[in-house]
């Protein structure tokens, strides 16, 4: 049988929670499709670092660039300053392995209600092309001075033409195989060099693609049409921090962020991908038994897409047994979707459905 090396890194709070329910179902699909995922688990989190001092170990990247992808439950805790957290664990590993893509989908299911009006089932359906690994989260600049009246902090976004040129263009692919639009976010009008070359680039690559309607949107702007009029949204392509922003506001519009999945791509497959839902630990609800399982699933399917090798039939069975659930107004729901189920139940009987 095909087997699959996966490394998995639950995470914190509700990350070991959901990743063990998303493996159980993952694996049920994988054994459906004729293949087996060999999983390596890593302890490697918050708890790691209030006990050893680091997130993952020096060597951490070394131990699973031979796997053939990733999957993160989440991570964060109360005590451990976000920073630390991004700095510790997902940075080292988006850049280390050139994972430029960050592809999060947002789709309003049928059976979901979005906390916008007048919206229903399939009306709003958007992907975001997240630049993963410069912009505004390189980590260049520094503090002068600490302690003192004249302190400073600089902070510098880093745009090069490859960096801006790859995401810009894999978006670009993406829209032709979609509804043929596409929407940069930028914001030009204040960063006169970092953005304005962001949009010479957009206008170079859309040459190769007449087909594809572009709009470009000041991110302000962007945010307001988000809410107010969702459904122009097709493929959306932005940087490290305004897709960061853009993707958690159609996570929200479109329900929940318990049912959105997250990839982070090297599209020449030079290194492994690694896929997380976009919803964070939730320590408030860690132990309850309540985590929503199905943005960690979809998740899962995301991963298959990108396993290739004819898993997206595969992938293809989990989207439609999750929609399947969400239609169904008798299936189990966990409290951020309006019921009472547990983690347990959704995973039942999504497992019954597959």
């Amino acid at each position: 049988m095909e087997t699959y090396d996966i490394a998995v890194i639950p995470g914190d709070g509700i990350g070991t929670e959901v990743t063990s329910a998303a493996m159980e179902v993952l694996d049920t699909v994988a054994e459906n499709h004729g293949f087996q995922l060999e999983r390596s688990t890593y302890d490697w989190g918050t708890e790691r670092y209030l006990d050893e001092g680091a997130m993952m170990p020096d060597d951490g990247l070394d131990r699973i660039e031979s796997a053939d992808s990733i999957f993160l439950g989440a991570v964060g805790h109360p005590e451990v300053p976000d920073h630390v957290t991004l700095n510790g664990l997902l940075l080292p590993i988006r850049k280390g392995f050139d994972q430029y893509i960050c592809k999060r989908p947002n789709k309003l299911f049928e059976g979901i209600e979005s906390p916008l009006r007048g919206y229903e089932a399939g009306d709003i359906d958007l992907v975001v092309y997240r630049e993963n690994t410069e912009g505004e989260y390189a980590n260049v600049g520094g503090r002068e001075h600490r302690g003192f009246s004249n302190e400073v902090a600089v902070q510098s976004g880093l745009f090069t033409r490859k960096g801006t040129e790859r995401i810009v263009r894999s978006a670009f692919e993406a829209a032709t195989e979609r509804e043929g639009h596409l929407t940069s976010i930028t914001k030009s009008n204040a960063q006169a060099h970092s953005m304005v070359f962001w949009d010479d680039i957009v206008k170079e690559v859309s040459e190769d693609f007449p087909e594809v309607e572009v709009d470009s949107l000041l991110v302000d702007r962007a945010s307001m049409d988000l809410v107010r009029r969702p459904e122009e949204f097709d493929v959306v392509v932005a940087s490290n921090l305004f897709g960061d922003i853009s993707t958690d506001i159609a996570a929200i519009i479109t329900g929940s962020l318990g049912l959105a999945p997250s990839g982070n791509i090297n599209e020449e497959n030079d290194y492994p991908d690694m896929f997380e839902p976009v919803h964070g630990s939730a320590p408030d609800i860690v132990g309850q038994g309540i985590a929503n399982p199905l943005a960690s699933i979809l998740t899962g399917a995301m991963m298959f897409e990108y396993l290739g090798d004819g898993k997206e039939a595969a992938a293809e069975d989990i989207w439609n047994a999750v929609e399947a659930q969400l239609a169904d107004e008798s299936a189990p729901r966990t409290p951020d979707l309006g019921g009472d189920a547990k983690t347990v139940d959704v995973v039942s009987d999504l497992s019954d459905r597959l």
